[in-house]
Order: structure tokens, then C-alpha cells, then sequence
């Protein structure tokens, strides 16, 4: 038998549920204008991921770039969240480099 194919789904759906704590101390420490920088974070790890001849490291490497692309979209979603009232809310937040370039731009969405 090859377990490889369910031992990655569940290696996935570990690194996906740790995500969701990345997305929402991100917002928090430096709100939803970071979103540039996790989503080139993501996309050069998973860059990085096609250079990894190790199956197991490889899918691991890829999925963690994906989590961080995905955790960029999330961003201004949580946001709101915050502003409403169900997460704690930082008004005193770290302001990333070119926030006022960032700004003119859209947020991605899923």
C-alpha cells in the first residue's frame, strides 16, 4: 500500500489549520496593508518548493507557500472581523514599508 497520498492530506489539513493563527496575529500586529508581503512570501516559498527534489519536502514546502498565499487573501477579511468586535482589535499597529503605495491598491479576495 502507499500511504503517501493520505499522510500528505493530513500533513495539508495540519499546516492549513496553522494558517489560520498566522493570518490572525498578522492582522493584529500589522493589519491587512501586509498583504503584499505574506503573498511574496508565499509565492517564493512555493517557488522555492520546485528546486526540492524530496517528495516529502517538496509537498510540505509547497503547501506552507500556499498557506501563506492563501493567509495574504485572508487579511482584509480579518480585518474586519476585528473591527467588528469578534477578534481583538490593535489600533496601534506596525506600519509596514510603502503602506501609502499599498493602499491605493485592492486587497485579493478569494
Amino acid at each position: 500500500m502507499n500511504y503517501f497520498g493520505i499522510l500528505v492530506g493530513i500533513a495539508t489539513l495540519l499546516i492549513i489549520g496553522l494558517g489560520f493563527p498566522l493570518v490572525i496575529r498578522g492582522e493584529r500586529t500589522f493589519g491587512y496593508l501586509c498583504w503584499p508581503y505574506m503573498m511574496g512570501l508565499g509565492i517564493l516559498i512555493i517557488l522555492a518548493s520546485l528546486f526540492i527534489q524530496n517528495n516529502w519536502l517538496c509537498v510540505i514546502v509547497a503547501v506552507i507557500g500556499a498557506t501563506f498565499v492563501w493567509g495574504s487573501t485572508e487579511l482584509k477579511e480579518q480585518a474586519v472581523r476585528a473591527e467588528l468586535g469578534w477578534f481583538p482589535f490593535n489600533a496601534d499597529k506596525v506600519k509596514v514599508p510603502f503602506t501609502e503605495i499599498i493602499k491605493k491598491w485592492k486587497a485579493p479576495h478569494l
